[in-house]
């Protein structure tokens, strides 16, 4: 009797030491959130806002920690991605078309097809803001002025190769003048610099505008295909002859070997966050490009996104 009562606690005993280390994902160690821009930007702000929310959405003792790696236009953090273990406890922020555009016009150290896309948050168009006080406030006074001395302005965004960089190209190539480009590691620097006279404009998403806007700044346009309430009478550069439209998608990703119900899990509790009025209410400024779109849909939306950029390409040697 006194033997078996031995084994029974041996057991038990040893159940108990090797019962932390079973412990069945998201429970067993904090997720890291990565982020490729320095704190104070639209990427930023939405990861720090959806954090908690999704910790709550999975479930257990899902804990989530927000890491930010600025630096080459996203390409530090993306990298840092691709090659974390594919367990699920590192996910991360990718910035389209920045994400898909740098390894088309460089060397880098990350592929595409590295990742496994989980799931689109926003659809963010750029818009163009200056303080209030600059000497040129529309667009088309802008470009008239780049006409007449071409590069004597300059254009804040957050790397080569980001929608903010890819929006002064869009505008240059449709209406024929050239501006000079000056990038920083995210929105939150060089709004900094716009204010401190630094530079002249920026480009910047509709989100981050919203976040950063105050009684010295002004949005002059979206580059959209429709205006949006929240900034105003502020037209689109489509209203004003020039066709240009550029959006920021951000979302989330994975590396790539990632398991299909990690991967699964992680997209519904973004689904659920994004669909949850609480969390809507907590990032107003972001609300109206909310965008959900499941991974899949979006890693094949990709491609059309590809063959936009082709065109711009060349331009970045310049």
């Amino acid at each position: 009797m006194f033997n078996k009562f031995k084994k029974s606690f041996a057991v038990a005993l040893g159940l108990s030491f090797v019962a932390p280390a079973m412990a069945a994902w998201p429970d067993d160690q904090t997720i890291e959130m990565v982020v490729g821009f320095a704190p104070g930007g639209g990427t930023d702000l939405m990861a720090r806002a959806m954090a908690p929310f999704m910790e709550k959405k999975l479930g257990g003792r899902a804990r989530i920690v927000v890491v930010n790696k600025p630096g080459a236009s996203g390409e530090i953090s993306a990298t840092y991605l691709a090659r974390s273990k594919p367990d699920g406890y590192t996910i991360g922020f990718i910035n389209v078309p920045g994400f898909v555009f740098s390894p088309m016009h460089k060397p880098t150290t990350y592929q595409v097809s590295d990742f496994r896309i989980i799931a689109r948050v926003v659809d963010d168009p750029s818009v163009l803001m200056s303080r209030k006080d600059a000497k040129f406030t529309t667009l088309p006074d802008i470009i008239a002025q780049l006409k007449k001395n071409p590069g004597s302005l300059s254009f804040a965004n957050s790397g080569r190769g980001t929608s903010g960089h890819l929006s002064l190209l869009g505008l240059e190539q449709v209406a024929d003048f050239k501006g000079t480009d000056i990038a920083y590691k995210g929105a939150g620097e060089f709004r900094s610099a716009l204010m401190g006279g630094h530079v002249d404009y920026a480009f910047l998403s509709v989100g981050e505008y919203l976040a950063a806007k105050n009684d010295s700044v002004q949005a002059i346009a979206v580059l959209s295909n429709k205006r949006f309430d929240d900034l105003g009478p502020v037209p689109t550069a489509a209203e004003l002859g020039y066709k240009v439209f550029v959006t920021s998608e951000r979302g989330i990703a994975a590396p790539k070997a990632l398991p299909d119900d990690i991967a699964i899990k992680l997209q519904n509790a973004i689904k659920d966050t994004l669909e949850d009025p609480v969390f809507i209410k907590s990032v107003k400024n972001d609300a109206a490009v909310l965008a959900f779109m499941p991974g899949v849909q979006w890693t094949q939306s990709l491609d059309a996104i590809r063959d936009w950029l082709k065109p711009f390409v060349s331009k970045m040697k310049d």
